[in-house]
């Protein structure tokens, strides 16, 4: 049995096809979703979607926020950006937290100060889930 799983950012589908299983960051905790799941509207925060074929991951997307809905037949996830996870690096991503340390640091008003929070949040995220896969595998 699956279910329809789509990934969709504003410039493209990222993922349609039939799953198995897939985990969504969901603004609570991580949300494990099977065919035939109940309705639910959630939030996602940043962090990986996980999609599965069988009991294996087949696919990993980071994901930097936006929302999810499921039904029994599918699940839709309208996400800010998407990233394969295989794309993430490790050395890339230090070097994007210390820039954004410095640009904080440099921010003069508190909207600056709040959008760099926020993006050293993402950063700091796909690093920590970066660091946890590897330390799996």
């Amino acid at each position: 049995m699956t279910l329809r799983f789509s990934l969709v950012s504003p410039e493209k589908i990222l993922f349609d096809q039939d799953v198995t299983m897939v985990v969504v960051p969901g603004s609570e905790g991580d949300i494990g979703v099977l065919p035939e799941q109940a309705p639910l509207l959630t939030l996602l925060r940043p962090g990986v979607v996980s999609v599965y074929e069988g009991e294996k991951v087949f696919f990993k997307f980071f994901v930097e926020g936006g929302f999810c809905e499921i039904t029994p037949e599918r699940c839709t996830a309208l996400v800010t950006t998407g990233t394969s996870f295989e794309a993430l690096n490790k050395a890339s991503l230090e070097m994007e937290i210390k820039n954004l340390l410095e640009e904080r640091e440099d921010s003069r008003t508190s909207d600056e100060h709040k959008k760099a929070d926020q993006t050293l949040e993402v950063a700091r995220a796909k690093l920590m889930e970066l660091a946890a896969y590897q330390k799996m595998g």
